[in-house]
């Protein structure tokens, strides 16, 4: 897609999520008309009255799906179920079917691109990994439904010859408005939070704004369709070193608990039996635990040479962002 065709028609999945609404809001300050689907829109009504369009529709519903796609030029798809733990046929009908459905409705309405959000979690196997690349193998076994879902959308996506895609595949996505740091304060503020590991452990996260950046090059960039790219940071900081600066500018105790991996991932799997017994969500996963404990940093060369993607925005300012936010919005009570 060249710049000549700039000012298209645009749809994005999940619009009205953490990452969609950052989009659709990029979306429109370059001009396009942006389709933004979804169901509950009363967090984006400041994206309707900038010109967003609201698609109400939930990806198990095919046919409003196919009918979405109607006269698009380019498809985002970012809607997802996200969450640490949950029922698999949930997981399945959201992101497995529900990526095959939009697929489908790129291919009946001749969609001249759909660009798909991953995860970096799909090649992740629970142990350390180093400057890993988009050729990393799928692991065997998955500990996490999400990540198994989104593997199994992303081998959908790469099948889908007869649709030109391109995956995006961000690692540990931060930013005002989203939910995992919130509930790591949370835990802290209970003083329930345990460093996990020895905590040297190195990790790549993203600020939200460099995941935009890296969707809104793949919208016009050359050569690219039928490829993967790892977006992140490249930091590689240090992650609980990073998580005590968070917790000393909050006013919160940097003196954690130490819990080897071995024990976290015992303690984990009782709570995930537990969860599956009576139906609510383990504070502790399995996938969780090894997240927090294992070294997981990204090469991004490929996303460098081929969209041209540089961070436009640090770690550092990131946090600064993220709670000046949360102070702004009164989500942390020490304030």
């Amino acid at each position: 897609m060249s710049q000549k065709d700039k000012y298209v028609k645009i749809l994005v999945t999940g619009g009205t999520g953490f990452l969609g609404r950052r989009l659709v809001s990029a979306l429109l300050d370059r001009g396009h008309q942006v389709y933004m689907m979804g169901r509950n829109f009363s967090r984006v009504q400041e994206l309707m009255q900038d010109g967003a369009i609201p698609v109400a529709c939930d990806l198990r519903e095919r046919e409003a799906v196919f009918a979405a796609c109607a006269g698009m030029n380019t498809v985002y798809h970012v809607a997802a179920l996200v969450k640490p733990w949950g029922d698999w046929t949930d997981f399945f009908e959201i992101n497995v079917e529900g990526t095959a459905t939009v697929l489908e409705g790129c291919r009946r309405h001749n969609i001249r691109r759909c660009i798909y959000v991953s995860t970096s979690g799909v090649t992740f196997n629970g142990q350390n990994q180093h400057n890993i690349t988009e050729s990393a193998p799928y692991p065997s076994r998955f500990s996490s439904p999400y990540t198994r879902s989104k593997y199994q959308a992303e081998k959908l996506v790469q099948a889908a010859s007869d649709v030109p895609t391109v995956i995006i595949r961000p690692h540990v996505i931060f930013g005002p408005g989203d939910r995992w740091l919130p509930r790591m304060l949370e835990h802290a503020r209970q003083q329930r939070l345990y460093q996990i590991g020895n905590g040297r452990n190195r990790s790549d996260v993203t600020y939200v704004d460099n995941v935009v950046h890296a969707l809104l090059l793949a919208l016009y960039a050359q050569n690219i369709c039928g490829k993967t790219y790892i977006i992140t940071n490249d930091e590689h900081i240090v992650l609980w070193n990073a998580l005590r600066v968070i917790l000393q500018r909050l006013k919160l105790s940097e003196s954690l608990h130490t819990l080897p991996l071995p024990f976290a991932l015992m303690a984990a799997s009782a709570m995930e039996r537990r969860a599956s017994w009576i139906g609510n969500t383990p504070m502790l996963t399995r996938y969780t635990a090894t997240m927090l404990a294992c070294t997981q940093t990204y090469d991004i060369s490929a996303a460098r040479k081929d969209l041209a993607y540089e961070p436009v925005v640090s770690v550092s300012e990131g946090i600064d962002r993220t709670l000046d936010s949360l102070k702004l919005h009164r989500r942390w009570t020490i304030y």
